[in-house]
């Protein structure tokens, strides 16, 4: 049975998710869906493609994952298909998935003229059918070159600094930012840092997880998703240190 996950910012208080799933199983057989997260901040891409980031490596061969954040990004709309690694992607091209992904091997536009109904959620809908159906992707959508990309997503890296900027407080008040691992790991290059996050005393060490401190103290690590996190152990980061979404966290190296 194919699973089809979503990640939108459509909520729950409205029928919009709702819309979206009935047209998911009326058009697809044997289906399982997947709900990621509809509660996202309206049009936050970041955010969608940190939750997409996290979700991959957890899903079966041939999922189809559809996001749906900011559809409406410019006034004729485009709409992406692609597999990669084994999964399917459906969502606007608004570059939410060169945040994920840095490469996008054989991108593909819905052809819009082959769906039945023009609203998003029909759009969407149509395209996971021919998936689940075994069309290939020429059938129903149109190859392209060229993609929107963003580089948003990525810090700022000079030869002895990194400015990360915070893109998620989770439901922990945990800060988590867009510094990956990889990068970190990169450019510290074995030197030593400092984690300055506004007017408090700079991290100079990663913990391997919350309980290297003791409680109500502040740690910094690479959280399970990779990413550089400022937590309190059995505390609430967040708000004891003002620390929210979008502000910026400098690491210098020396």
């Amino acid at each position: 049975m194919q699973l089809i996950s979503l990640i939108t910012d459509y909520g729950l208080d409205d029928h919009y998710s709702a819309e979206m799933k009935a047209a998911l199983y009326k058009n697809c057989e044997n289906v399982r869906i997947l709900d990621v997260c509809h509660n996202l901040k309206v049009y936050d891409i970041f955010l969608a493609a940190y939750y997409l980031k996290n979700i991959i490596p957890s899903l079966p061969d041939d999922s189809i994952n559809i996001v749906s954040v900011n559809n409406y990004y410019e006034k004729y709309p485009k709409y992406l298909v692609f597999k990669k690694d084994g999964q399917y992607y459906i969502g606007p091209d608004n570059g939410i998935f060169s945040m994920v992904m840095e490469e996008i091997e054989d991108p593909h536009l819905i052809d819009l003229d082959k769906c039945a109904g023009k609203q998003v959620f029909q759009i969407y809908a149509h395209a996971a059918a021919c998936i689940h159906h075994g069309l290939p992707l020429d059938e129903f959508a149109l190859p392209v070159k060229e993609y929107n990309a963003r580089l948003g997503f990525r810090p700022v890296v000079t030869s002895n600094q990194i400015k990360a900027t915070i893109i998620h407080i989770d439901h922990y008040e945990n800060v988590i930012t867009n510094l990956s691992k990889e990068l970190f790991e990169k450019s510290r290059n074995g030197r030593s840092f400092s984690i300055y996050y506004k007017p408090n005393e700079p991290i100079e060490m990663l913990s391997r997880h919350y309980g290297e401190v003791g409680p109500g103290e502040t740690l910094a690590w690479l959280n399970a998703a990779g990413h550089l996190e400022i937590a309190i152990n059995m505390g609430k980061a967040s708000s004891t240190l003002h620390l929210f979404a979008n502000e910026t966290i400098q690491i210098d190296f020396h």
